[in-house]
């Protein structure tokens, strides 16, 4: 991309980008902090009952128009696991994985609470009857206020429609580069003066994202299905014989982890900015562009599964955000600081990762870093289109729209190929916050439906019921802004 363009677009997303951080930095950590003391700590309380629904999640549901729950998680996972889990922990220092698992631990509860909500005000789509929800359906539902529910929806598939796929496009071809000296632009075609790059590896990407994405949800899920959870394991392997190796020295690497994320470093921009560390800023943009909780995104996967009760795919996606950060990610952060190159300010980003896993099992590390990384970014690809995808459907449910979606959807893919990597995390980070912040005043206001989804589910388990079953008619006050039909 051109150079001047580039830094044109770099200052105009920094002018919204500083205050919109410097803002939500502070709010979500406070609804993290409130939904974890009124939900009682869900996150620990129910955490290994989490696991127990998960693993009976994979043949739970018997609506043929919904998918499991376990489909649900992984469709959740393959969006959650991807670059920020590989390039994403790279930014920012040591002292940002502390802010990582920080920002991880209160935003279960608050996935626990989207995804919830999410289950509980979904629809069945008027054309194929399968379950469609997210935030713009609860807040059209519950808030009434269906203009904000378009908002979001716009905000949803510019951000993971478009700008997120091109984030993951931008990754998998900066490691092929690196690995194997393929250039992001192959060929530079001049048309008048105007030069015009083409990318193998983008064209490739478009080519079998289109085979996936016009399948629609239910193929996204058994794709995720099969694949996630293979690469996920393949991945954390290799990270566990590097961990293993460098057993002697993992003491001295959480300590480096603990005693950087308190070095003040004032961070860039505004009032909020001056008072945190870089470290932190850096550690929770991260942390939600990694497992997403709270910002919206998960629960357009959990509404499309069909479950007995609310309550369970909130639980499952909940244990999302435990696998994503606090395993995946922490593997990442142990490969690059065992390896001592987070130093060197010569590297950033999926570089720095290719080169510490390489200085720790061999040159072999970095061939196997591009494929895995190729893997985690097609997954979140199609991960992501599968929550933008419900959200072109609520703002208008034509299959032109769809099919005009679809292909600007493939152009970001190929757009973000060639983008510089600064840029695109920034415009990541820009459209991630303006979505997570409609989600969080959304979910914060429809807290009443929330206590009133756990009180029935933990009622139910204290009367030793093994699978509790919600029904809408057993809460009358809650039932005029609930599709009942579902429930």
């Amino acid at each position: 991309m051109d150079e001047q363009l580039n830094a044109t677009l770099m200052g105009w997303v920094k002018v919204f980008n500083d205050p919109l951080w410097d803002f939500l930095v502070v709010f979500l950590v406070a609804v993290g902090i409130f939904y974890t003391l009124i939900t009682g700590a869900v996150q620990i309380r129910l955490f290994f009952h989490s696991i127990k629904v998960m693993k009976s999640s994979r043949k739970e549901g018997d609506d043929e128009h919904g998918i499991t729950p376990f489909q649900a998680f992984v469709t959740g996972l393959a969006s959650r696991v991807g670059v920020g889990n590989v390039a994403g922990v790279a930014i920012g220092g040591p002292g940002a994985v502390f802010w990582m698992w920080f920002t991880a631990f209160l935003g279960m509860s608050s996935a626990f609470v989207e995804s919830s909500l999410a289950q509980l005000f979904k629809v069945r789509d008027t054309q194929n009857q399968q379950f469609r929800g997210g935030p713009a359906y609860y807040i059209t539902q519950g808030l009434k206020q269906k203009w904000l529910g378009v908002v979001f929806a716009i905000a949803l598939i510019s951000t993971y429609g478009f700008v997120f796929n091109a984030v993951q496009a931008n990754a998998i071809t900066g490691a092929t580069s690196h690995a194997w000296g393929w250039d992001k632009a192959n060929i530079i075609l001049d048309l008048g003066g105007f030069g015009f790059e083409i990318s193998w590896v983008g064209l490739f990407l478009v080519l079998i994202t289109a085979l996936i994405i016009f399948g629609g949800i239910k193929r996204i899920a058994k794709v995720a299905e099969r694949f996630v959870p293979f690469m996920a394991l393949l991945y954390l392997a290799v990270a566990f014989y590097v961990a293993f190796a460098n057993f002697a020295i993992l003491p001295d690497i959480f300590q480096l982890i603990f005693s950087k994320a308190f070095e003040f470093d004032a961070a860039a921009g505004g009032f909020f900015g001056a008072m945190v560390s870089m470290a932190m800023m850096q550690g929770i943009k991260r942390g939600l562009f990694s497992n997403e909780a709270g910002m919206g995104s998960a629960p357009n996967a959990a509404a499309a599964s069909d479950v007995k009760h609310p309550v369970n795919q909130g639980l499952v996606q909940m244990l999302g955000v435990f696998v994503d950060t606090f395993v995946v990610c922490t593997c990442t952060a142990i490969i690059i600081l065992a390896s001592g190159l987070y130093e060197n300010a010569g590297f950033e980003g999926v570089a720095l990762t290719q080169m510490a896993l390489e200085s720790q099992i061999g040159a072999w590390g970095d061939d196997f870093l591009a494929i895995i990384l190729f893997l985690f970014a097609y997954s979140s690809v199609i991960g992501n289109y599968a929550y933008a995808e419900g959200n072109v459907q609520f703002i208008n449910n034509n299959p032109k729209v769809m099919f005009i979606f679809r292909v600007f959807v493939l152009m970001m893919v190929y757009f973000g190929s060639i983008m510089s990597v600064p840029l695109i995390w920034n415009l990541a980070d820009l459209f991630m916050g303006v979505m997570a912040s409609i989600n969080l005043f959304a979910i914060l206001l429809l807290t009443p439906f929330l206590l009133m989804l756990m009180k029935d589910y933990t009622s139910q388990l204290k009367r030793g019921v093994k699978e509790p079953v919600f029904k809408m008619d057993e809460h009358p006050k809650y039932k005029d802004r609930v599709n009942s039909d579902i429930w």
